[in-house]
Parts: C-alpha cells; sequence; structure tokens
C-alpha cells in the first residue's frame, strides 16, 4: 500500500476545514480537474456541509476557490454515486472488478467521461486510492 503524503499548504487546509465544520476529516486531494475534494464520513457528511451549504461556502470564501464535500462510503458502489453527485439520473453497479455507470441521456454519458475522457480518468484515480480491488471505471 502506498503511503499518502500531504504538503504544509494541504495541512493548513485541512485544519481550517475542520475547524470551521466541527467534522473530523478522513482524507483531503486536490483532483486532475483542480478541485479541492474533503472526504468525510457519511455520518458527518451533512454536518460538514452545514445548513443551507452555509460551511462550503464559508470555505470557498476563505480559501477563493471551489470546493467539493464527499462522502465516503466503504461500498464502491455507493462511493462511486456519492462521487458523481449532483447527477442522480444513473444506475450504478459492479461487475468484477468494473463499476459500470448506466446513463440515460447523451448529455449524462458526455459530462461524466468528459473532453478526452478527463472527468472518468479523474475519477478512476480517485475510486483506486480507497479500493485498490477496482481495475475499471465505465460509462454506457
Amino acid at each position: 500500500m502506498s503511503k499518502i503524503t500531504y504538503n504544509a499548504e494541504l495541512l493548513k487546509i485541512m485544519a481550517l476545514f475542520e475547524t470551521v465544520t466541527r467534522t473530523g476529516l478522513k482524507d483531503c486531494f486536490i483532483d486532475d480537474n483542480n478541485l479541492l475534494t474533503f472526504v468525510v464520513s457519511d455520518i458527518e457528511i451533512g454536518k460538514a456541509i452545514g445548513k443551507n451549504a452555509s460551511n462550503v461556502k464559508k470555505i470557498e470564501e476563505l480559501l477563493k476557490r471551489k470546493i467539493k464535500i464527499l462522502s465516503f462510503n466503504p461500498s464502491p458502489v455507493q462511493f462511486v454515486k456519492n462521487l458523481i453527485y449532483p447527477v442522480s439520473d444513473v444506475e450504478v453497479e459492479q461487475q468484477d472488478k468494473t463499476i459500470i455507470i448506466k446513463g440515460h441521456d447523451g448529455r449524462t454519458k458526455g459530462f461524466l467521461i468528459g473532453r478526452e475522457q478527463s472527468n472518468i480518468k479523474n475519477m478512476l484515480g480517485i475510486v483506486q486510492k480507497y479500493f485498490k480491488d477496482i481495475e475499471n471505471l465505465k460509462v454506457i
């Protein structure tokens, strides 16, 4: 298993997040799309977001960048559903070592895949960070 390392800037951001939201933080990273993502446990997601997304707005204002708060779930299928939220009109299932996302229209599929498959590659990297046995992510 590879070792996760954080730099000083990311540690400061993590401390700020925990102070503002008063929740425990499972992980924090900047993904390939340069989006700052915070991962919290399922039971603390509501508290982390805050009433009317007040904590999200406050952190975005302090950091002057967009953030995403992601709910961790030990099931790869549910984790992927949380990862692609707010896209909700899709079916997600696991077949062996592949997660399959079934989109109902071309626009949703295009959004999930992204230009030059950037979104799906980014999602696969995030999923593999937590679920080593997942080898592929497909949108059909």
